[in-house]
């Protein structure tokens, strides 16, 4: 589930970004992400991320369920398609950051 962000604040030139990670997708290929936050819901952990891409529509947040693996130096990533899940973990990010961010209800 893509929802609409508008408004988030860009990096000054220069910075270093660090909370950027990088995730590989199907094809193996390394996508960019801004990290935004970590979402407690139904016993579950989901990141909230941005990705760092100008092919992507503007503000558009990518949820993703945190699943445990063996190793203690790697996490994993997987897609949610429980639409109900993804918006209430939208819910819960758009009230946290109601203050620092401009949503857009489509």
């Amino acid at each position: 589930m893509n929802d609409d962000v508008n408004n988030i604040p860009n990096e000054q030139e220069g910075e270093e970004l660090d909370n950027i990670i990088v995730l590989n997708d199907e094809n193996g290929e390394q996508i960019e992400f801004e990290f935004l936050d970590l979402i407690e819901y139904d016993g579950e952990e989901y990141v909230v991320l941005l990705p760092n891409d100008e092919d992507e529509e503007p503000g558009e947040v990518v949820i993703l369920k945190l699943e445990d693996t063996d190793s203690e130096d790697e996490e994993s990533y997987v897609s949610v398609d429980d639409e109900e899940v993804l918006k209430n973990v939208f819910d819960i990010f758009k009230e946290k950051f109601k203050d620092e961010f401009n949503f857009i209800d489509e």
